[in-house]
């Protein structure tokens, strides 16, 4: 097993590593399990773009569908990692199940943070995992990766192909990578689906993928546990952005007596 700064050293080298058998199998089948239950409750069917994929399906917003979710973006063997590659104040960006059913054709190569108007290279504005569910293998759609390409100076281009190599891992296992770091979805040649939860996560500062403060109930919100409610916005970044009034959205919406002192406030 690799320890944090082995995992850091990693993601800083190649961009990516993987965390085998970091997940407890009896949280994987019960995710299973609940998102099989959510994909027939919502009537979820793949997509019409070959970007999400014409086999896929994704079910998005997870943490508004259940108490299971929650302990996803907090999970001590995955949470440390991101942490290392952003810093302690970064945000749940998205979190969604990816199923590749049979016959789905590969992702298009792509990179996390290329809507992001900044220059590249560029220090990580998002860092982002995915769980497997199920064994990833070669031919059942793992994760394609193009090692070292998170420290290239531009985007790839959706309409081009490229050469990869797949991030075969265990069920239980997780796949952490660098926001700039060029991938995509593999293809699926299996009778099987290849079922992953994506948790991504991008810094402090950085506008969140799904919107989560308007995405999830603010009764649910109360009742998750502190570091969650920060992983999600409900706090201020760095003693200063997202503060209401000199409070962090967490002292304005629900009941506490935790104060969040503002950076100015320190300049005394």
């Amino acid at each position: 097993m690799l320890t944090l700064s082995e995992h850091l050293a990693r993601i800083d080298e190649v961009g990516y590593t993987i965390v085998e058998d970091a997940i407890d199998l009896g949280l994987i089948d019960e995710l299973n399990d609940d998102l099989l239950r959510l994909e027939s409750d919502l009537g979820i069917v793949p997509a019409h773009n070959r970007f999400e994929g014409l086999r896929t399906t994704r079910i998005y917003n997870l943490l508004a569908h259940g108490p299971l979710f929650e302990q996803i973006p907090v999970h001590s063997a995955i949470l440390p990692i991101c942490e290392g590659v952003l810093d302690a104040g970064l945000l749940v960006s998205s979190l969604s199940s990816i199923a590749i059913g049979s016959d789905e054709v590969a992702q298009p190569i792509h990179a996390d943070d290329q809507i992001i108007p900044l220059p590249k290279p560029h220090p990580a504005t998002v860092c982002n995992t995915m769980w497997a569910l199920t064994d990833f293998t070669e031919e059942n759609g793992a994760t394609r990766l193009m090692p070292g390409t998170h420290k290239a100076d531009s985007s790839p281009d959706f309409t081009s192909e490229y050469e990869s190599i797949p991030a075969e891992m265990s069920k239980g296992s997780v796949l952490v990578w660098h926001g700039s770091l060029w991938h995509g979805g593999g293809a699926n040649r299996t009778d099987h689906r290849r079922v992953g939860i994506a948790m991504n996560y991008c810094a402090g500062y950085i506008r969140q993928q799904e919107n989560q403060q308007l995405g999830l109930d603010l009764k649910s919100v109360e009742s998750f546990e502190p570091r969650l409610q920060e992983l999600c916005g409900f706090a201020i970044y760095r003693g200063l952005i997202g503060h209401i009034n000199k409070k962090s959205p967490s002292e304005r919406l629900f009941v506490t007596n935790v104060e969040s002192p503002l950076i100015w406030d320190l300049a005394q």
